[in-house]
């Protein structure tokens, strides 16, 4: 059986019974370049524990088996356990868990799964749950890359720079994490059924330290989701309807003696200048 074969792949669904789900975002693969690339992209060796989410009938489960050591796939649709028993069938590194990942404590889940060995992510992540995946990830602080499939415009503000339309709060939250390549695309048509946009696969690769230090990590993503709240506002309206310990007369000042115009706008800021406003906001409030 090939699981990227699109007659292969209605066959095996049909004879399970099962039906795509709008709600969970499910598009499976079926062009096999495109998990064999992704697989590639996550360089992975026998000593590397790959987390999958959302494995689908495991076509792309079935290249990590083949590259990894062990591979934890979390499947948060019960209706794929007969299918994913018959695809990975003889696959002995491959271990599938049913339940919402984001329900899980993801650095205990990995460490009991693959103890002493590299973490990385490497999954087609399903459009309606990209955001809070990725952040789970990042803030579990427990892998060294996450190579993953999302929806190109989740991932162009990934990777987009200040003064950009794309750039945002989510790209300075994955940017202290991580640092963020992009790698190639998919269109619609490796899909079925095919999605009305185009995915891009990236790699984001973790710091082994924030690319800022900050005096209050709080008050700095505060202040960044401050900023980007009210993106047409400029930077002193935007701080004062969220940083309410200040009054727009402080903040402008602050903006000033920081180097800023005030009017400024948060989308031109890079996070070194965030670190700069946070930590001058950390000394007043």
């Amino acid at each position: 059986m090939r699981l990227t074969d699109i007659n292969d792949i209605k066959k095996l669904l049909s004879s399970h019974g099962f039906r795509f789900s709008k709600s969970m975002g499910q598009n499976f693969l079926t062009a096999a370049w495109v998990p064999e690339d992704i697989a590639d992209a996550a360089q992975l060796d026998e000593n590397t524990g790959v987390l999958e989410v959302g494995p689908g009938i495991g076509c792309l489960t079935e290249q990590l088996s083949m590259r990894a050591g062990k591979v934890v796939a979390v499947e948060l649709d019960n209706a794929l356990r007969p299918v994913l028993k018959e695809t990975l069938d003889g696959k002995d590194n491959v271990e599938i868990v049913f339940g919402d990942v984001l329900k899980q404590n993801i650095k205990e889940l990995v460490n009991e799964k693959m103890s002493g060995m590299r973490h990385v992510v490497c999954a087609n992540l399903p459009y309606n749950v990209t955001s809070p995946l990725i952040t789970a990830f990042l803030e579990a602080e427990c892998f060294d890359t996450v190579t993953v499939m999302i929806q190109r415009e989740v991932a162009r503000r990934i990777c987009a720079r200040p003064g950009t339309a794309d750039y945002g709060a989510f790209t300075v939250l994955v940017n202290w994490y991580a640092e963020p390549e992009m790698l190639f695309d998919v269109p619609p048509s490796c899909f079925i059924p095919q999605p009305k946009v185009t995915s891009s696969v990236i790699r984001l690769k973790m710091r082994s330290a924030p690319p800022v230090s900050v005096k209050d990590r709080t008050l700095f993503f505060r202040v960044v989701r401050a900023a980007f709240g009210m993106r047409r506002k400029t930077l002193t309206n935007a701080l004062g309807a969220s940083i309410n310990e200040l009054g727009k007369s402080e903040i402008e000042k602050l903006l000033s003696d920081c180097g800023f115009d005030p009017k400024i706008r948060g989308e031109v800021l890079s996070i070194g200048d965030f670190a700069k406003i946070s930590d001058a906001i950390f000394g007043l409030i």
